[in-house]
């Protein structure tokens, strides 16, 4: 064999092995970083939160719900020892911020407020929106209720709620009812009290929030207004306006004195839930932390103290508990929507 065909052999040779051992390396570089990566989680869990929690808001400021959002920040933030930053993102009937929350990165540094109707009824109108039912996102902890009630003028004819039912029922589709907004809760709880009782009130949305809505009713454009205590306490106060029911099933200690459609032979009690939701897909130690914390938010006298003074009824859940209930709305917006639907 010539000189220049053994060299030839021999270079071979040590590129074949140059290769195995590149390759040897590349494959220990891959296992190193796996582990590195899974070390990582842990880790970053351990140390959660160490950094701004932003708490997005999927309405505009003020009505009901930005002061128990920030109130919920507020004592949360003490309990995980950094700020929490809320920050209003309404539009699109608060399926802009909700899908802002449901598309944030799953480390929990992004969480939000949901309600009702935007994580169990939006989906039934919009689609293409980044969640369609309860696993597209992650339940963390339920708030509140606020039941919405029914206010009539002082001077209004109606001084009880069967006095109203019994107007309806003698002349179906001619009481009318201000509304906040087409297809809000306030909406919603008067058509499904429709359809469990067979009535036929007739809602009038308002294009200007639940404000808008009551001054619709004093100025005698309506029969009533359905909204919420917060905006019609005033008026109560003032002797003008007298709340004859609420969409609850027991009393509401707000307005003692109105009637609980829970107490009608139809039991109908469609109320606005408040809940805050997170990112699907968030390391389990980090859950367990956001849970932890949010119990002891719900459980302090300085929530609860709020949550009276401003007429939330307190009905914690958490996690499934919490997921179960938002189901059982998803059942229930769906049958008002078939029965809207049908009743075109």
């Amino acid at each position: 064999m010539s000189i220049a065909m053994v060299a030839r052999k021999s270079k071979k040779r040590w590129r074949a092995h140059m290769g195995l051992a590149f390759n040897r390396r590349n494959v220990l570089l891959a296992v190193a970083g796996i582990a590195a990566l899974g070390a990582a989680g842990p880790t970053q869990a351990q140390e959660w939160p160490n950094r701004d929690i932003t708490f997005i808001v999927p309405y505009a400021p003020g009505g009901s719900t930005d002061p128990i959002s920030r109130k919920f920040c507020e004592i949360l933030e003490k309990e995980l020892k950094v700020k929490l930053i809320v920050e209003n993102k309404p539009g699109a009937s608060a399926t802009i911020g909700t899908g802002a929350v449901v598309r944030a990165a799953p480390d929990g540094y992004t969480i939000g407020l949901g309600s009702n109707s935007s994580l169990a009824y939006q989906p039934l109108e919009m689609k293409g929106l980044a969640w369609k039912d309860t696993d597209g996102y992650q339940s963390i902890v339920k708030l509140a209720d606020l039941p919405s009630i029914l206010g009539v003028p002082a001077d209004s004819r109606f001084k009880t709620f069967d006095d109203f039912i019994a107007e309806a029922r003698k002349n179906p589709g001619k009481l009318k009812v201000s509304v906040s907004g087409l297809r809000t809760t306030p909406d919603l709880a008067m058509q499904h009290f429709n359809k469990q009782s067979g009535l036929r009130v007739t809602t009038v949305p308002f294009t200007g929030g639940g404000g808008e809505a009551l001054l619709a009713a004093l100025g005698g454009r309506v029969d009533g207004s359905v909204g919420f205590g917060a905006t019609m306490k005033g008026q109560v106060d003032a002797g003008k306006l007298r709340v004859i029911a609420t969409f609850s099933n027991d009393k509401y200690f707000l307005f003692p004195d109105a009637k609980p459609t829970g107490e009608t032979p139809w039991k109908s009690a469609v109320r606005t839930a408040y809940y805050v939701i997170a990112p699907k897909g968030i390391p389990q130690p980090i859950l367990d932390k956001l849970f932890a914390a949010s119990k002891k938010v719900l459980e302090g006298e300085d929530f609860k103290a709020f949550a009276v003074a401003n007429g939330y009824t307190m009905d914690p859940k958490f996690g499934d508990d919490m997921k179960k209930e938002l189901m059982d709305y998803e059942r229930q917006f769906k049958e008002v929507n078939d029965f809207l639907e049908s009743a075109k």
